[in-house]
């Protein structure tokens, strides 16, 4: 982990100022540039834009930079100002496992794309700040406070308690009542008139569950992908498993949606879009209102935060294998929350599609990206999590019941739980 740095920004900064300051200039010869970008580079680079937007903000506080936060998206740093606790998020176009690979070209290309993207009304934290603002004016849902957004980094208050993640590994018991009562903190913004609230330029479709599958795997780059997936996180045998496995996942999944999921834009709402359960915090502990962070708004039927919110608490409990009777006891909470929906064909087809999604990023870092402590548990379970996905993809493909697919997708999590 990288050590804290301190910018007592009071009285003078460690470094000069400009040395905080992102610039266009290159010193390296063409030839001498590597062909994708290096990861300690890419993230002095944030922490340096993080450090001169604290300074813009808060020109008289001290700063203490502190630690890095792993996450593939963006770069994050929990960082307190005058000792208020801030969480510091820098997004680039792409994410961090994108750019990492080389998506957007070599360092110097990304570093003078990278000024004009911030400057942008449409740049991903404007959007993200002005969600915040929108839902902080709403009664429900709760969500983090902005505390401040300049040079393309956000800034938001600190949220403390237990996380939806810790209380359905703590209480597996009272899962149906956990997932239900966050479910239901979406109710305003999933009538149909709070459409209208967020206008087309703040929607974040970068999160969407299908635009993301579509982005990774279509056209000829997707199968290249699927090929290269775990180059450099799996061991050479489970590689082979879970690629082949993968490969056909996807054939179906891109056969599925195209035929099998209702597409009525009378259907689409707000959806909360990056829901998952350790975005979900209780600061009063369960029986208090929930507060959630980092929105991804967009246009989308109910399902997709249901989905979403199903998604991640199977791989929450793929990541901590928390035992039998944990699993057992976590997914009939899951069960019993998804059999009050009506859509269990669509709700199955995009779990899968965000389960695979997400997978696929951490497969497709590169060793030099840290990933958060569920991502590398998630890689170790990949074959188990490839193997379920085959299985459910081929009976929803096969035309199987949407009820018995759903029994044994619970039967299957459950395993993969244990």
């Amino acid at each position: 982990m990288r050590q804290p740095i301190r910018c007592p920004g009071r009285v003078s900064h460690p470094l000069p100022l400009e040395a905080y300051v992102s610039t266009t200039a290159v010193s390296a010869s063409p030839e001498h540039v590597p062909p994708v970008p290096d990861a300690d580079e890419v993230f002095t680079f944030a922490v340096r834009e993080i450090a001169a937007a604290a300074a813009d903000l808060w020109p008289r506080a001290d700063v203490d930079l502190g630690v890095h936060v792993p996450s593939v998206t963006g770069y994050v740093r929990r960082i307190r100002v005058d000792g208020r606790i801030l969480y510091a998020k820098y997004a680039f176009p792409v994410s961090l496992v994108s750019l990492l690979r080389g998506a957007c070209g070599p360092w110097p290309a990304v570093r003078a794309a990278q000024q004009a993207y911030v400057q942008r009304p449409g740049a991903l934290m404007d959007r993200e700040a002005a969600q915040l603002r929108l839902l902080a004016q709403q009664d429900s849902p709760r969500v983090c406070a902005v505390a401040g957004l300049a040079r393309g980094v956000l800034f938001t208050e600190s949220v403390t308690g237990p996380t939806l993640a810790d209380l359905l590994l703590q209480r597996p018991h009272d899962a149906a009542d956990l997932l239900s009562s966050t479910f239901g903190e979406l109710r305003q913004l999933h009538h149909p008139s709070a459409a209208r609230l967020l206008g087309p330029a703040r929607v974040i479709g970068e999160r969407s569950i299908r635009g993301t599958f579509q982005r990774k795997f279509n056209g000829l780059s997707g199968p290249t992908y699927v090929e290269r997936l775990g180059a450099e996180r799996c061991a050479p045998d489970d590689r082979a498993l879970v690629v082949g496995l993968l490969r056909d996942v996807v054939v179906r999944l891109h056969r599925l949606q195209a035929t099998g999921l209702p597409q009525q834009a009378s259907r689409r709402v707000l959806a909360y879009g990056d829901l998952k359960p350790e975005h979900v915090v209780f600061p009063e502990g369960n029986s208090g209102q929930p507060v959630f962070i980092d929105p991804g708004l967009l246009l989308a039927p109910p399902v997709v935060d249901a989905a979403r919110l199903i998604s991640r608490t199977v791989l929450l409990l793929a990541a901590a294998r928390p035992g039998v009777e944990t699993g057992q006891q976590a997914m009939d909470g899951v069960s019993a929350f998804a059999v009050a929906r009506t859509w269990l064909q669509e709700l199955l087809v995009l779990w899968l599609m965000d389960s695979v999604n997400i997978l696929t990023t951490y497969l497709s870092a590169p060793g030099t990206l840290p990933l958060p402590g569920r991502g590398s548990a998630l890689v170790g379970r990949a074959v188990d999590l490839c193997r379920m996905a085959d299985q459910l993809s081929s009976e929803l493909a096969a035309g199987a019941d949407a009820r018995a697919v759903w029994e044994s997708a619970l039967g299957l999590a459950q395993a993969v739980a244990a």
